[in-house]
């Protein structure tokens, strides 16, 4: 079990609650990631010129455009739980006083340490996250893509409500949890999109029958969580197309028009079948009732 604190640029990299095995991997790309951010920092000229979409996918800058409808300053410190690769890391170091992250995997905290090696306000502990100890707390705490896998390593019977209750602890009084999280009823599910964690089509709208731990959960479902979990300021953000890679990004108080020129959901690498045309069933729409319930994923901030 390691028991070091590595130094890499300005970055701390904490291995005192390592278990010794990555518990959560991409295989073989993850080395091919490391060797790129320890040899360079132009990653939109390696984007340029490569055609692996899971380089693309965790290193384009893109994927921090979901940090734009966060209310983060330079005042805030923030807890980053399911940093993965860093995907968001600088985006939201960017705009806050510090980022401290918490992360299942070495080599995914390894490439996130060194690509963002030149930030002096990120702080990188490797472990599960019951097993993190934290004494203060933050301004603003963030779980993206991370909800879903709760019952992977939350010991609890309902581990999505014990995890939200025991995140909320780690909260000043104040402060805000941002959770961007796919729509169990996301509208390229039913067009014909596969579930991005199964793989399997239709596999969410039809409730996960035989499912592993991962799932998604719809609008309302989220509602009730959160409710179970006390939590009595919610407000719901609609990512376009989706959080992962957001063109656009929605609200309660700012909905798309009719005729947006929205664009075809993707299912990224996954070939996908195509049951309706999604663009016109998206106009055809009461945009203030019906595309938050079908929206393709959320942001939600708790507060």
């Amino acid at each position: 079990m390691d028991t070091q604190e590595l130094q890499i640029g300005n970055v701390d990299l904490n291995l005192c609650k390592y278990s010794g095995s990555d518990q959560y991997s991409d295989g073989d790309i993850e080395e091919e990631l490391l060797k790129i951010v320890k040899n360079t920092e132009d990653y939109d000229a390696v984007l340029s010129n490569c055609e692996d979409f899971a380089i693309y996918y965790h290193l384009a800058k893109e994927r921090g455009f979901i940090v734009e409808a966060m209310d983060i300053s330079k005042q805030d410190e923030v807890l980053e739980i399911g940093a993965g690769c860093g995907a968001v890391t600088g985006a939201l170091a960017d705009r806050a006083k510090h980022v401290h992250c918490i992360d299942l995997s070495k080599r995914r905290s390894l490439i996130n340490a060194y690509r963002h090696k030149r930030y002096d306000n990120i702080s990188i502990q490797v472990c599960n996250y019951e097993d993190s100890v934290h004494t203060k707390k933050y301004d603003v705490i963030t779980l993206i893509g991370v909800l879903e896998y709760a019952g992977y390593y939350i010991h609890a019977k309902d581990p999505y409500a014990a995890f939200l209750i025991d995140v909320r602890k780690k909260l000043k009084e104040d402060g805000r949890i941002y959770i961007a999280i796919e729509n169990r009823l996301g509208l390229k599910y039913f067009s014909g999109c596969k579930e991005d964690h199964s793989g399997v089509e239709f596999d969410g709208i039809e409730g996960y029958v035989g499912q592993n731990k991962a799932r998604t959960f719809s609008y309302h479902e989220l509602n009730s969580l959160f409710k179970r979990c006390g939590f009595d300021q919610v407000e719901f953000f609609y990512p376009y197309p989706d959080y992962k890679f957001p063109n656009e990004i929605y609200s309660d108080g700012y909905y798309p028009c009719r005729g947006n020129g929205f664009a075809k959901s993707s299912n990224y690498i996954a070939a996908r079948s195509e049951c309706f045309d999604e663009i016109k069933f998206l106009n055809s729409l009461q945009m203030e009732d019906e595309f938050r319930i079908f929206s393709n994923s959320f942001l939600v901030c708790l507060r």
